[in-house]
């Protein structure tokens, strides 16, 4: 009994959802509301004017022709009068009485002897040490390479250590100097030492 009775309450369930369903197409299917009609917009262009307005353009006076320099009569260079003994051009003289070269006349061998300074270049003072009142020195040891240039830059020794070692070693890698000569060539001059000393003026 309770199966049947089961049974009958479930078709009775879904009659009743069919009929409610029928009922939501129907309403479904009125007839659409209706559209508004789209507003017509007129665009109406003013008409061209046929006389156009012009203008007329007065082109601006010629410049001047520009003046002609005077001319200018060419002059002819004095002849020299030949020299039976040959020629001889006027060079001007360098002055190096400052700097101890020889260089000797065509094909003259280079002569033996030790390497001598030619450019020495000051050391900058350290900013920071200057204001603090600081003085010293530095001692290094270098080598004159073939070129006259200094090489393998060493601090052995200063006062007070590591204030003006870089300003030192930065001025003398700018020194030259004549190189070494032996047998006729330059060679490297090598356990060369030098002391620079860092002092205030008064």
């Amino acid at each position: 009994m309770r199966v049947i009775l089961s049974i009958f309450i479930g078709a009775a369930f879904a009659f009743g959802l069919f009929v409610m369903m029928a009922k939501l197409i129907e309403s479904s299917n009125g007839p659409n509301d209706e559209i508004p009609e789209v507003p017509v917009i007129d665009i109406v262009m003013q008409e061209p004017d046929d006389e156009t307005q012009t203008r007329n353009r007065v082109p601006p006076p010629p410049p001047p022709p520009p003046q002609q320099p005077p001319k200018v009569q060419p002059t002819e260079p004095d002849a020299a009068e030949p020299d039976s003994d040959g020629f001889s051009l006027n060079v001007p003289s360098v002055d190096t009485s400052g700097l101890d070269i020889n260089l000797g006349g065509v094909g003259a061998l280079r002569q033996d002897g030790e390497a001598t300074p030619i450019v020495r270049i000051e050391p900058k003072y350290p900013p920071q040490a200057a204001r603090d009142g600081k003085q010293g020195w530095v001692r290094l040891s270098f080598t004159i390479n073939e070129l006259g240039g200094v090489d393998d830059i060493k601090v052995t020794d200063a006062d007070p250590k590591r204030v003006f070692d870089r300003e030192a070693r930065r001025a003398l890698a700018k020194w030259k100097y004549k190189p070494k000569i032996e047998g006729g060539k330059a060679v490297k001059q090598f356990n060369q030492s030098v002391q620079l000393d860092f002092k205030l003026e008064n």
